[in-house]
């Protein structure tokens, strides 16, 4: 369904289908992208922010990005902006982040990364939705979704960026910034890539860390290797590709990824606790 909601607070919800060819434009407000039933690829410069059901980005306003689609075409884009007075009459009321502080105080190269769609957020964000979908026209409510929406993000926010901030034992505040902001770098390719042969020293490259540091770094921010975080983002892949495609179980192991059909069903055996058939027989069930 498509739509556009701009509320009186500057707050905007766009809902669309996804065009045919690449488009690119440049945030007006700090905005929060999510996708249904597929991915889409947004470039940042040399960034690829890649976004599954199970992720979502979100970009500063005045972000310039070229969005596109692959051959798993979502069946919808759903955006939300949020204005400015709207941010800070929430950071005024929710002194959530960290120590005390806002989303103003924030680094924005931090904030501007590829974030876990985890349950609540996704449960914040349905609300929100179906009460567009169904014709919800209520300034007020919709305010009280977009609340709660924000208030998801700063505690994903929370574990995802400064919590693993957290995690680097680097005396300066300075230096875990930049080196955090380094490992979003090759999270973010992970994510963009997971379905190639990742090569280490080029995903050190493209963080602009030596090979040690990342392993060392990484492992300290996320607590598990690189290599141990691309196979848990397979594994998640799969997961989606089993529930809402009916790709043979043969094929989806190769677009995620792996090369071995009994090597895949060991791991997702060992994750899920069941054979991927048998997960995918009890969610059609």
């Amino acid at each position: 369904m498509d739509y556009i909601k701009v509320l009186g607070n500057g707050n905007k919800i766009v809902s669309s289908t996804i065009p045919v060819k690449p488009v690119s434009q440049t945030t007006s407000r700090f905005t929060m992208r999510f996708v249904f039933g597929g991915s889409e690829l947004c470039t940042v410069g040399r960034r690829q922010l890649s976004i599954h059901n199970d992720s979502f980005i979100v970009l500063n306003k005045d972000t310039r990005f070229t969005s596109d689609f692959g051959a798993l075409t979502p069946e919808s884009m759903f955006s939300i902006e949020f204005g400015e007075d709207f941010l800070a009459d929430f950071n005024h009321e929710n002194l959530l982040i960290g120590n005390g502080g806002d989303i103003s105080s924030l680094q924005p190269e931090l904030i501007e990364t590829i974030y876990p769609f985890k349950m609540e957020m996704k449960h914040a964000v349905g609300k929100l939705k179906e009460y567009l979908d169904n014709g919800g026209n209520d300034e007020e409510q919709l305010n009280e979704y977009l609340n709660r929406c924000l208030m998801s993000y700063y505690r994903i926010y929370d574990e995802e960026i400064l919590n693993k901030a957290r995690n680097l034992n680097f005396l300066h505040y300075s230096t875990r910034v930049e080196i955090l902001r380094r490992l979003n770098l090759a999270k973010e390719y992970l994510y963009a890539n997971y379905n190639r042969n990742v090569n280490l020293e080029i995903l050190a490259d493209h963080a602009c860390l030596s090979v040690n540091h990342l392993l060392r770094t990484f492992k300290l921010a996320y607590d598990q290797s690189p290599h141990q975080f691309l196979i848990h983002l397979r594994l998640q892949r799969a997961q989606l590709l089993l529930t809402k495609t009916e790709y043979p179980i043969y094929e989806i192991v190769n677009m995620v990824g792996f090369k071995c059909t009994s090597s895949f069903i060991r791991l997702f055996r060992t994750r899920y606790k069941t054979t991927p058939l048998k997960y995918r027989n009890v969610i059609a069930a």
